[in-house]
């Protein structure tokens, strides 16, 4: 059985014996958000107590702060991920041969921040425009080795995979005005069809998008030929959320217990419950503990939730879709990597922080 594990995870981690190598140093890492740490606490714990005040001052509302708080962060938010991605790159290696980004954060959070205001404008309707503008903005500045590579296609071609969302989204919405009107079967219909459409579309655009993407990236004479499956992907999904999900509910429900095993030990055995007025019960419980214990309960219930539920995202969710898309995934025109030679390391003196506490997902 050890044998299989092990012939299992070389072949899904070092497909066709060529290795895919991260070299990114937890001590970059830990550097880079300690630094953004500080920048946002600053930034939390000054400007939003102006921009609070301000609000309260003039409109007697928390709205415009909220407002304001979220354009200030947006360039930042788009700023890390190119910066992630930059990050990412410059710490990864094929045949041990570095990739590379060209700087260019500010210009990518510029394109992005005008794009997002079109596709609000436009009710979501040139999101595919906008993904491809910003996927070849960020692939013809990427590297491998000495190599540039190219974003071909143009911005047009996912539109194709943007029909099943589009149509989804639209009968969700006729559903939601129809119930308005007629009730309940309203509401039936957009929960049967039309809500599991725009699920499906959803995932379908974001796999064909990401395949019709990866099927006109080229460097030199080297492409892809990507074949993902979207209802493999699609089934990934479920049943990874279905896990998280229980894992969530099970955390939940052992962090109950423990509320009242810690009261029943205050309150010398279970028999207080009996006593308690259902509606009130989970209050009462609350205030017969003391600080220090429902302080200490919670804590470890907040870490022990978002700690099982990152674990678990990564090993049902991130590692199967890798998985699957490079099991798919095809290179044509090898003979190319004759004419790479290396490219010079990407210095960072640390990680870039606002990925992580901004949570784009820049943690591999």
């Amino acid at each position: 059985m050890k044998t299989r594990l092990r012939r299992w995870y070389w072949s899904a981690t070092r497909p066709a014996g060529i290795p895919l190598e991260y070299t990114g140093q937890p001590l970059e890492k830990l550097l880079g958000f300690l630094i953004v740490v500080v920048f946002l606490a600053f930034y939390l714990g000054l400007a939003n107590l102006i921009l609070t005040f301000v609000s309260l001052a003039v409109f007697a509302e928390y709205t415009f702060a909220y407002v304001i708080s979220a354009i200030v962060i947006a360039p930042l938010w788009f700023f890390a991920q190119y910066r992630a991605r930059r990050y990412v790159l410059a710490r990864t290696r094929w045949r041990s041969i570095r990739f590379g980004l060209e700087p260019g954060a500010w210009g990518y959070a510029r394109r992005a921040l005008l794009g997002w205001v079109g596709v609000l404008l436009t009710l979501g309707l040139s999101h595919p425009a906008l993904r491809f503008q910003l996927e070849k903005y960020r692939n013809d500045r990427t590297f491998y080795g000495n190599h540039r590579l190219h974003q071909g296609g143009h911005k047009t071609m996912l539109y194709p995979a943007f029909v099943h969302l589009l149509i989804g989204v639209f009968f969700s919405a006729g559903s939601l005005l129809a119930s308005l009107e007629s009730g309940q079967e309203g509401i039936a219909m957009m929960m049967v069809v039309s809500v599991p459409w725009a699920l499906f579309g959803l995932v379908y655009y974001i796999v064909e998008g990401r395949r019709i993407l990866a099927a006109h990236l080229t460097t030199g004479a080297m492409s892809l030929v990507p074949r993902p499956r979207v209802l493999k992907v699609l089934h990934i999904y479920i049943v990874g959320n279905l896990f998280r999900v229980s894992a969530a509910v099970l955390i939940l429900m052992i962090t109950g217990f423990l509320f009242l095993a810690a009261a029943a030990v205050l309150s010398g055995g279970f028999e207080f419950l009996t006593e308690m007025n259902p509606d009130e019960m989970a209050e009462d419980v609350f205030l017969t503990m003391p600080a220090w214990i429902t302080g200490a309960l919670g804590l470890i219930s907040y870490f022990l939730l978002f700690l099982v539920w990152s674990a678990l995202t990564h090993a049902f969710l991130t590692f199967p879709i890798w998985r699957h898309y490079a099991e798919t995934l095809q290179i044509d025109g090898l003979e190319e990597l004759e004419q790479i030679t290396q490219r010079g390391r990407d210095e960072f003196a640390e990680a870039e922080g606002f990925a992580e506490a901004l949570d784009v997902g820049a943690a591999i």
